[in-house]
């Protein structure tokens, strides 16, 4: 019998430089707690025999092989910045081994950055090389089904820049947010599983900090709570110590079941 559930793998949990930091002899780079080492951020979803990556990284084919992942059917992009896209030339094994071009979801402004960055793999000449064969969907802030199960993109603020996020069943996936605006909060409301953006203690005029996050945790009352896109500020286990039980720091590796949403309030029931 298929399994229906929901299954998440954390590909990478750190900032755009990744942690170590190169170059850098503080104590978290230097940590041999192993949940320390996060390579740059991204999920892997996988239902009813399907496997949805968020965001391909600088460091997505060492994820990849990390994770022992056999199959990409599709692509969500949260925004076209380096550390979320460059790793897309990396999916060509994919494609020799599905036969065929991945979809890839994302807003139209961020498809026109991929379409820059990796130019050689939408010339319509011919190629004496092997390119990512990819079709590439643009997002009208629409939800949208992807083998049976409906994604909602989920707008945030990300300094002065827009970015999604998304959400899956009871799960959602926010990184790269200083702000969720009103209207976006409504759609996390009842979720199991959210990942939030948790750079550092300290303020960051593009990122949210532990304290802001935890806000947020308050305010929209999921049943657990991951932070993500963590700096070399933050030590795992004692952040982790300070945080309440239902909210963790993800870590590279970690592998959540989404389980069924929780009920809502009842004030929140029309």
């Amino acid at each position: 019998m298929e399994d229906r559930g929901i299954h998440i793998t954390v590909l990478g949990s750190g900032t755009s430089s990744g942690v170590p930091t190169v170059g850098c002899t503080c104590d978290v780079c230097r940590s041999a707690d192993p949940r320390d080492n996060r390579l740059r951020p991204s999920i892997l979803i996988r239902y009813g025999g399907h496997s949805v990556l968020v965001d391909t990284t600088p460091d997505f084919r060492a994820q990849a092989l990390r994770a022992r992942i056999e199959r990409v059917d599709a692509i969500l992009y949260t925004h076209a910045h380096a550390d979320h896209i460059l790793g897309l030339d990396d999916v060509r094994p994919f494609n020799y081994r599905q036969k065929g071009p991945i979809p890839i979801y994302a807003r139209e402004e961020t498809l026109h950055a991929i379409r820059r960055v990796f130019q050689y793999a939408f010339d319509p000449g011919e190629v004496q090389s092997s390119v990512p064969r990819l079709n590439l969907i643009a997002l009208d802030g629409q939800p949208f089904d992807l083998f049976e199960m409906e994604f909602t993109p989920i707008e945030l603020l990300h300094g002065n820049g827009n970015v999604l996020g998304f959400r899956f069943g009871a799960a959602a996936y926010l990184t790269d947010h200083s702000d969720i605006p009103e209207n976006s909060k409504a759609k996390l409301r009842g979720l199991d599983v959210l990942f939030l953006d948790a750079l550092r203690h300290r303020p960051h005029p593009t990122h949210s900090t532990v304290k802001r996050s935890l806000e947020w945790v308050q305010e929209l009352q999921p049943r657990r709570a991951f932070f993500t896109h963590m700096c070399h500020d933050l030590s795992h286990k004692q952040t982790e110590a300070d945080l309440p039980p239902h909210v963790r720091l993800a870590y590279d590796g970690l592998e959540i079941d989404v389980e069924p949403a929780p009920p809502l309030p009842l004030a929140d029931v029309s």
